[in-house]
């Protein structure tokens, strides 16, 4: 049996079966939850359709069997459904709706009260429409053309092989307001149906939304780096290949600095890691709060940074780097621990014609290294 649902359903292969039997328990509770909906949904259309029969039984039309047995065989298939459904047959099947099965057993059971009673005909085959309205809000263009096809199997001999008669009777007064009945509740079911439809495209768009959110939220989470909000090494590394591009196409003037805090080692073994990070952080921020908008700033690893400043010259950068080194220097260190200090050292290197980012950057490493080597706390350029 699994093997003609999945052909019906357009199931891939036993993978797909088995990896909706590993959905998480949630997931499983929440789509019960939408087909015991969709199925009270159903039973309520059957008991509208049941009281129009009913006004039709009180009429004289049809006998009393033709409305209880048309509740009672509705009921029953429903709940099969629902059984199947509470099992979690369902969620075997990528469309755990089930939606091709429902239908072609909504509409097996509309013909055959159409054979029963075609005296009132009409009520049934109105019938069908919900059903594909309904169906239409699951069903894939594969399972669309099957129901179709099922359709056409079941009604084409009745209308085309068969001299029986399909009725609107409106003989009487009570006839016409069973009739006025199922034209005005199938009309407002069909409304349902397109209410129903609507709050999914808005649920959707909704999902959409959020969905669009988080990936935007998981797209500049893996761009920064954890512990300082900066730009990773990865991200930095692409905007500076970025400014080497647009530079090297405008003509304009493209530097960055390489930047260290001097003695951080120190810093992590006399004080701790905690507080080593928060010296990190503190850095950070003050770093953001004091470059240009367009400037880029990024960890390049461990207590080094990049710092990419487009259109800016050498004499430019020294001067910008040099400040900043002050604002570092000058700050109130001692509030992580009496006595911190911390500075910076920094090599600066501007861009040269055809130049890639592999001697760029190690033109600035150069002249981290000679900062360094001359007593720290300066800014060097190449």
């Amino acid at each position: 049996m699994s093997s003609a649902a999945s052909l019906l359903q357009g199931q891939g292969s036993n993978s797909a079966i088995a990896h909706a039997a590993r959905l998480p328990l949630e997931v499983l509770q929440r789509r019960v939850g939408q087909r015991r909906h969709m199925l009270a949904v159903q039973g309520v259309s059957y008991a509208l359709i049941t009281s129009v029969l009913l006004v039709y039984c009180y009429a004289g039309t049809i006998p009393i069997i033709i409305p209880s047995a048309y509740f009672l065989s509705g009921i029953g298939l429903l709940s099969v459904f629902v059984v199947l459904s509470e099992a979690h047959f369902n969620d075997r099947f990528e469309d755990h709706y089930l939606t091709i099965f429902q239908v072609a057993g909504h509409l097996a059971l509309q013909i055959c009260f159409l054979l029963a009673a075609p005296q009132i005909g009409f009520v049934f085959l109105s019938v069908v429409f919900l059903i594909f309205g309904f169906g239409a809000l699951r069903m894939t263009s594969q399972q669309a053309i099957i129901s179709w096809t099922l359709t056409m199997i079941g009604l084409a001999p009745i209308f085309l092989f068969s001299s029986t008669p399909i009725g609107l009777p409106i003989t009487t007064q009570t006839e016409r307001v069973a009739a006025m009945l199922s034209f005005v509740l199938t009309i407002g079911q069909c409304a349902f149906v397109g209410l129903y439809g609507s709050t999914m495209r808005k649920m959707l768009y909704d999902r959409s939304f959020e969905l669009k959110a988080a990936y935007k939220r998981i797209e500049e989470l893996a761009e920064l780096d954890e512990l300082t909000g900066a730009s990773n090494r990865r991200c930095i590394m692409r905007m500076l290949e970025e400014e080497i591009a647009r530079a090297t196409r405008g003509g304009s003037p493209c530097s960055i600095a390489l930047i260290d805090l001097d003695w951080f080692k120190r810093i992590n073994d006399a004080y701790g890691h905690p507080t080593g990070d928060e010296v990190l952080r503190t850095f950070s921020i003050t770093m953001f709060a004091n470059i240009r908008s367009v400037d880029r700033f990024g960890r390049y690893g461990g207590e080094e940074f990049l710092l990419v400043l487009p259109d800016m010259d050498a004499g430019q950068a020294m001067r910008a780097l040099d400040r900043l080194r002050a604002i570092i220097a000058e700050l109130d260190w001692s509030a992580f621990s009496p006595g911190m200090k911390v500075t910076m050292s920094a090599g600066v290197a501007t861009l040269n014609s055809n130049e890639t980012s592999d001697t760029f950057l190690a033109r600035a490493d150069s002249a981290l290294y000679a900062a360094k080597a001359q007593g720290r706390n300066r800014i060097t350029s190449a």
